[in-house]
């Protein structure tokens, strides 16, 4: 074999690998990319959960005669407006996120001021279906905390491959960008004031 032949050999064969370790990580991106898509629906999966029990709540409030309205009102209308903030998870913009957090942070307003005051009426409290749909609630919450958390775990391990060497020069030539998390609620940093 003369010299001229080795060099096309090293050529291919530098090419092959080249291009087998663009595909992996390719396929790697892209693997990455639809975990945080999965992820995300599994959030929007427990805040609609949330959002189906709400009527029930509030239909199990109405039956208190001189319940205040204003606060049941306000919780329907905050499920309406959340409800109808929907995100497609190809589009997980900052600014779309945000929207998103800013729309459930008024249901979770809202959820919040119903039960302080149902502790007002105590027959609201002692009915067995308040209670039940109290627990539901709160293993919602629960799951929701759970289900925001894996959704920053999911983006956290996207990131870090689209920013990793050499991975970024293919994630920038495919389009791959960095994504953002749930941020906390501004201002929830600062304890709240209990005053009895």
């Amino acid at each position: 074999m003369n010299s001229k032949n080795l060099v096309l050999i090293a050529v291919l064969l530098g090419l092959l690998l080249f291009g087998g370790c663009a595909c992996s990580g390719y396929n790697g991106l892209v693997t990455q990319d639809e975990n945080v898509k999965k992820v995300w629906n599994n959030v929007q999966s427990e805040y609609q959960r949330r959002s189906d029990l709400i009527p029930n709540l509030v239909s199990t409030v109405k039956g208190a005669a001189d319940f205040e309205k204003e606060t049941l009102t306000g919780l329907v209308e905050a499920r309406s407006k959340a409800t109808s903030v929907n995100i497609n998870a190809d589009n997980l913009t900052p600014e779309k996120i945000a929207e998103f957090q800013q729309a459930q942070a008024a249901v979770s307003t809202g959820i919040g001021r119903l039960l302080a005051v149902v502790e007002n009426y105590p027959d609201i409290k002692a009915n067995q279906n308040f209670r039940d749909l109290q627990t539901q609630l709160e293993g919602t919450e629960n799951r929701i905390k759970v289900a925001r958390n894996d959704f920053n775990g999911a983006v956290e391990a996207y990131n870090v491959k689209v920013r990793s060497v050499p991975m970024n020069l293919l994630a920038g030539m495919f389009g791959f960008q960095k994504r953002d998390g749930f941020k906390a609620d501004p201002g929830s940093e600062r304890a709240p004031d209990v005053k009895f």
